[in-house]
């Protein structure tokens, strides 16, 4: 009997042993998960997937979505013919607004051209553009533009444009603008003009008709009748011919009624 007892009592003290050692080892396991540095690649891959939970919720709505007009597809295809013809139209009736407006832009894109006949090129015959000329060269022939028309060449021909510009240039014709004309030094103009406002530097022989205001510089030389509704002449200047404020608001008559 007192074998079996000091058995017994060794026994259990073999398992408090034991049962200590364990709970040592998860106190040291659990003070070194404390005391251990924190993995950045599981809580990034933590993140993800919580970023990946989040885009399927938000994608299961939108497939949903997305699912709807499929069902909706063999609905319209037992639909009649006449409303088919009523889609189609809807749908030409854009399409003919498109290209009016494409006209459009195409136009505005023209109007902003510039044609350059170069010094060395010579043109028989008429010239027509939507945008501006700039003539370097020669022209035989007239000239018309919607833009700015600039003469540093010759040219042959009558010539109307928004805008005129001649700078050392050779005209023998009649020049018409909606615009300003202006006449720079060295410029040799055999013809009328015709503008609503004229700057006048160069040689004019033919009468000017400017609804507008006049001036006539220092090294101008005019041979012919200036009309106009206001006219400066610099000291220098040299005209042969009348000048008349008749488009001037002034009733000269009855300045002079006594």
């Amino acid at each position: 009997m007192g074998f079996f007892k000091d058995f017994k009592e060794d026994f259990n003290d073999a398992l408090d042993e034991m049962a200590g050692a364990e709970e040592t080892s998860t106190e040291e396991v659990m003070v070194n998960t404390l005391d251990g540095d924190i993995d950045v690649e599981s809580e990034l891959n933590k993140l993800d997937g919580l970023l990946e939970q989040v885009t399927k919720k938000v994608e299961t709505p939108a497939e949903k979505q997305a699912e709807a007009p499929v069902t909706t597809e063999p609905v319209e295809e037992k639909k009649s013919f006449f409303s088919e013809t009523k889609k189609e139209t809807k749908m030409e009736a854009p399409r003919t607004m498109d290209v009016m407006g494409n006209a459009a832009d195409t136009n505005r894109a023209v109007a902003d051209e510039n044609a350059v006949i170069t010094a060395g090129m010579k043109v028989t015959g008429n010239v027509e553009s939507i945008g501006s000329i700039e003539v370097q060269g020669e022209i035989v022939g007239d000239v018309a533009c919607n833009g700015k028309l600039v003469v540093t060449g010759k040219v042959n021909g009558n010539s109307s444009s928004s805008e005129f510009f001649a700078d050392a240039a050779k005209i023998e014709g009649e020049v018409v603008t909606t615009g300003t004309a202006k006449v720079g030094v060295g410029s040799v103009i055999i013809g009328n003009i015709t503008a609503t406002s004229a700057v006048i530097a160069g040689a004019v022989k033919g009468d000017i008709d400017v609804n507008g205001p006049v001036v006539v510089d220092t090294s101008a030389v005019v041979m012919g009748n200036i009309k106009s509704r206001s006219v400066q002449i610099n000291n220098g200047a040299v005209i042969e011919g009348f000048c008349s404020q008749s488009y001037s608001d002034v009733d000269v008559n009855s300045v002079f009624a006594i």
